[in-house]
């Protein structure tokens, strides 16, 4: 799995395909670049496409302390300069579709449009907040219970294939707590408002059947943004409803960035 040294950590990634504009795929909280499989697969056969891990997640290196989306965006930005990539079309999922956001925010000249696949809450309800609050304090402490509760209960639907449910939690909870911990930390510390202020790019948002942000949100942070929402997919809609994502993101490119 190659590597690039990114602000002094070794961040892997995968790169396929050819043709512009360049595709970089980030994946969500506690998960891997293996998230968007179905996405780069497709996308690659005319595009150029990065899937990535993220640090402290998949192959990339994992140091103790802090983990800011900013931190994120620092990283790929830099890979993304490493790799010549020019002006992407950043792709984010769940806590990689705010990192995509700040990407946009602070790397203009590194972005030509950013996809969000049902991102982290831009403003969480206070109700929201405490509960991720108790999330960080309950995995900090070890605690694997309300981390396999979130997983399984609010990720997916009722409908949501078990084999599927079963390998995300597999990989999800392979996480070490100190990294999940400070992962949802800073999610939790993420300014929605005030980065998506600063996005200028070209916006798409994928909720899922029942999105973590509703449209008329993404619409106040982000006024110009293109809202879509998947049939019969839960929180991991690029992996439930592929082919919906897939068209969606190819329809976004056409109409609204080329």
């Amino acid at each position: 799995m190659p590597t690039a040294e990114c602000n002094g950590l070794k961040i892997a990634y995968e790169e396929q395909g050819s043709g512009d504009p360049p595709f970089v795929f980030v994946h969500g909280w506690t998960c891997d670049r293996t998230t968007f499989a179905p996405q780069a697969e497709y996308f690659s056969r005319k595009h150029r496409v990065v899937s990535l891990d993220l640090r402290g997640h998949g192959e990339s290196d994992k140091p103790e302390g802090d983990y800011p989306i900013s931190a994120y965006a620092s990283d790929i930005a830099e890979l993304t300069k490493q790799r010549n990539l020019g002006k992407a079309i950043v792709v984010g999922h769940s806590m990689g579709g705010i990192t995509a956001l700040q990407v946009a925010a602070d790397y203009p000249d590194r972005v030509a449009a950013i996809v969000m696949v049902d991102p982290a809450p831009m403003k969480p309800p206070a109700e929201q907040q405490e509960a991720l609050e108790g999330l960080v304090a309950a995995t900090k402490a070890g605690q694997k219970e309300p981390r396999e509760d979130v997983i399984t209960n609010l990720m997916f639907l009722p409908t949501s294939d078990p084999e599927l449910i079963e390998q995300v939690k597999t990989l999800m909870m392979g996480a070490p707590d100190t990294i999940a911990a400070a992962a949802m930390q800073g999610i939790i510390d993420f300014d929605g408002p005030s980065v998506a202020a600063k996005c200028k790019v070209p916006a798409l948002h994928i909720g899922a059947a029942q999105p973590l942000n509703p449209p008329h949100v993404m619409s106040e942070v982000i006024p110009e943004v293109v809202n879509a929402q998947t049939v019969g997919g839960g929180h991991f809609n690029q992996l439930e409803a592929p082919e919906q994502v897939n068209l969606m993101i190819e329809a976004f490119l056409k109409h609204y960035v080329n």
